[in-house]
């Protein structure tokens, strides 16, 4: 549940976000990795790093932050002999076109609610596009081509939003001598995401996790159980806290009244993409053995 005292810039963040991140879960996506002869996960990969161009895992693995660097290296840079990163980029838009009319309508794509969310999303992230510094994966998503349609604005909007926080976020993580498997197994022992599958998907061995739930025992930020203390939940809510901090300057450019004119159009446009299943990991089994990415605060 949202705290009652969030601020509108991230509400409308947080309210916008699954019109993003249904791509890392839709099949329209697989299939068209599939179509290069990409496994899903490693078309994860190649298609969010491939802003960067045909780099190797090493600034991958720095940027996404909590995947195990070695996980990163199967997939990159095998993958540029199957496919450019200008292709995959194409192939992602593609499939958020795809999705989003198929999860949407068609009648929705193209009304007038979209498009005001757009221009909305859009004048946040370009006010986000003058501050890049210390911010490479947004930095090298703000330098990609704005798409022409309403919902695919939005689409692009967002996923700006998104990797300027999410830059940021790891700036804090860091700034807290948070490692990246620190924040995952610091979310995991939070309860907020299902049992096991932020280690399976970010590619860390049992034997990995456990000596990382073993430092933050020492540290004080887990119990016994694996849980976390007080003095984690608070590391995390600070965390969070300089998080939006340090990304409400893209959203003041639309101000708090448009940040809740932002949260109020694309609600049931998020609702409806949660209904039609765009957001199931499930739906990806058909694709892949291996479980796909999920949207959660800490990269």
């Amino acid at each position: 549940m949202a705290d009652v005292t969030e601020s509108p810039f991230r509400l409308a963040w947080r309210v916008t976000e699954p019109l993003h991140a249904m791509i890392y879960f839709v099949p329209e996506a697989a299939e068209r990795y599939a179509a290069f002869g990409i496994r899903p996960m490693d078309g994860y990969f190649a298609s969010r790093g491939a802003a960067f161009g045909p780099v190797g895992p090493a600034i991958v693995a720095a940027t996404f932050y909590n995947f195990n660097p070695a996980r990163v290296a199967r997939a990159l840079p095998a993958v540029w002999s199957k496919a450019s990163p200008e292709q995959l980029l194409a192939a992602r838009l593609e499939a958020a076109d795809a999705a989003l009319t198929r999860g949407l309508g068609a009648e929705v794509v193209d009304g007038p609610e979209i498009a005001e969310a757009a221009a909305l999303a859009r004048r946040a992230a370009e006010k986000a596009a003058t501050l890049p510094h210390g911010r490479p994966l947004f930095a090298a998503h703000a330098a990609l081509p704005w798409p022409d349609r309403p919902h695919l604005v939005l689409f692009h909007a967002q996923t700006l939003l998104r990797e300027f926080r999410g830059d940021g976020h790891v700036a804090a993580l860091l700034a807290n001598g948070i490692s990246g498997l620190d924040a995952i197994v610091m979310h995991d022992a939070s309860g907020q995401s299902p049992a096991g599958f932020l280690r399976g998907s970010r590619g860390w061995s049992a034997e990995q996790w456990a000596e990382a739930e073993d430092d933050l025992r020492r540290s004080g930020l887990l119990d016994a159980d694996g849980r976390l203390t007080e003095a984690g939940v608070a590391l995390r809510a600070h965390v969070e806290d300089r998080t939006d901090q340090v990304t409400a300057v893209a959203y003041r450019a639309i101000g708090e009244e448009g940040s809740r004119r932002l949260a109020e159009l694309t609600r049931p446009l998020s609702r409806a993409v949660v209904k039609a299943g765009l957001l199931d990991p499930k739906t990806l089994v058909t694709h892949s053995s291996r479980p796909n990415h999920l949207p959660e605060s800490d990269r």
